[in-house]
């Protein structure tokens, strides 16, 4: 019983401590993302809105008229 009780102390489970590793790993990533998001947003938004804009004044109904798409 005594050999039993020793065992038990010298186990480590060191799982927690890998649970808390990546859960900050995946907290630096999620604010990473969301720093680019916030530095390139307009840009990227600016980019899409030009090309939506383009393509939309080239667009052909069916009725044959040209007409201008919705962003």
């Amino acid at each position: 019983m005594l050999e039993f009780i020793r065992s038990i102390g010298k186990r480590r489970d060191e799982d927690g401590a890998s649970a808390v590793e990546y859960g900050l790993l995946v907290a630096g990533i999620a604010a990473l993302i969301v720093l680019i998001v916030f530095a390139f947003g307009g840009v990227i938004s600016g980019v899409f809105s030009n090309t939506c804009h383009t393509v939309g004044s080239n667009v052909v109904s069916a009725g044959g008229s040209i007409g201008a798409a919705t962003c």
